[in-house]
Order: C-alpha cells, then structure tokens, then sequence
C-alpha cells in the first residue's frame, strides 16, 4: 500500500465519484465501481478476499488502529476531514471508512444450484435480507428479473451485511431467460399452495419469491413445479417477503440434511 493520500477539497474527482455512487443505486452499472460503507461491509469484503482499489478513511477513523489496519486491505488509501466524509456519505449517522471496489464480473446462471429468484421485488431492505438468509442458509445462487431493486445499489448492500461476498449473483434476467434454465421452480404464495412443512421439495429447489405488493407473476408461477404457502394460524394476511424466504429456506436446508 503507498502512502496515505489526503484529500481536503469537496469537488475531488473521488468524492464527487463516490457521491454519485452513493446517492444513486443503479449508478454502480455505470461506474463498474461499488461503495462499501461502513468497517462491517468492509471487514467482510477483505475477509472474503474482495480486490479492493480504494480505501476513504475520515482523519477521526484514521486516529483508529483497527481502522488502519483495516484500509490497508486497499490499493491505495485516502483521508479526508470527517465532515467531508460525511458529506460523500448518503447515511444518516456516516461511518468513518469505507471501500471501493470493482463491481464483479456477472457469471452466467447455474441450473444446478440451489438458488432463489426474485421476480421484481422492489425495497432494496427485503432483497439484502433475502440475500443475508440464502447465504446463512444454503442458497448459493440469487437471480433477479428485470425490475428487482439493483442487487449492488449501497441500501442492499447495507442489509445484506456481507452476503454478497458469499454468493452466486445475477440480475437484470428476463423472465424468458429463468424459464429457459430449466430450474426446479417452486413458487410462494400468500393464499395458496400446499403447506410448507408438507410440500414436495425438488432438488436442486429455486425458490421464486414475488413483488411484494403484486406477487409472483401469473407466467412465472405457472412455470412451477410446486407452489407452497406457510402456515399462519395467527390469522395475518401475508408474512414479509424477506421473512417468508427466510423461513423456507431453513425448510430447504433442514429437507436437505
């Protein structure tokens, strides 16, 4: 790593860099660069190995060991006066470190893995939990149609809390290229379909979790091989997405075992 870079003028090309990327959560498909934010996201990535080109430390989080050796994970490393940091940061309570790193390469999906499809979801909360419970709970692959908030936009990765790192990740499909694969989809639904706990699960499973408001769509659900439902004796309308995928992938898990 060189030297540490300091930065003090808010019109830096990095910072107005970062800014875009950090306020606008499909501009990392322009950029092909990704901000972390925050030591937990970027304690993840250098766990997992994660090439890292820039590290931005605020002069209150370089005083910080941990935080040192933490940027050292970078190429190169910057420091600029926390009230800048805060002002390239679109949190309410900024952190004082944060990444970039390379947008991954997409990799072509796999029909042999078990995976999740998320067909237009739309808050960028339940797909990053989604994605925290399909790493936690053997879900290696996540494909996203067309529509589904941008799997690499800064409030996914906030919720997904370093599952990114660990998985299989292809979006902007169209619903024609997921039927192409072949995948042993198995639908969710809030008002039908045989009940979890006695559903038959194929192998390897592709759980297809709809928009929330909408569902999954009626060509997609057709193209099925199962549709189940969770059992709700409490008498609500529906669980949360993010928490019925949760609670069926843990079935997947515990079916597989």
């Amino acid at each position: 790593m060189n030297e540490p870079l300091r930065i003090t003028s808010r019109t830096n090309p990095l910072l107005v860099s970062l800014r875009r990327v950090a306020r606008d959560g499909a501009a990392y498909r322009r950029s092909g660069e990704v901000w972390l934010e925050g030591d937990h996201l970027c304690a993840a990535a250098a766990a997992r190995g994660v090439a890292v080109r820039q590290a931005l430390v605020s002069e209150s989080g370089w005083t910080r060991p941990a935080r040192r050796d933490l940027a050292r994970h970078a190429a190169r490393v910057a420091i600029v006066p926390d009230a800048l940091f805060a002002d390239s940061s679109a949190l309410e309570s900024p952190a004082d470190i944060g990444f970039v790193m390379p947008l991954p390469a997409q990799p072509a999906p796999d029909a042999g893995l078990a995976s999740v499809v998320l067909d237009r979801l739309q808050d960028a909360g339940n797909v990053g939990s989604i994605l925290r419970s399909a790493a936690a709970l053997g879900v290696p692959q996540v494909l996203a149609i067309k529509g589904t908030a941008a799997l690499w936009s800064p409030k996914v990765l906030r919720a997904g809390m370093g599952a990114h790192f660990g998985l299989r990740l292809v979006e902007g499909l169209a619903a024609d290229e997921v039927l192409a694969l072949g995948l042993n989809l198995v639908g969710t639904s809030s008002h039908g379909g045989d009940p979890l706990p006695r559903a038959h699960l194929p192998q390897p499973v592709a759980w297809l979790l709809g928009h929330e408001g909408q569902g999954v769509s009626p060509r997609l659900l057709a193209a099925c091989t199962a549709s189940v439902g969770i059992p709700q004796p409490g008498g609500e309308e529906s669980l949360n997405v993010a928490a019925a995928a949760a609670i069926c992938f843990y079935e997947g898990l515990r079916r597989a075992q």
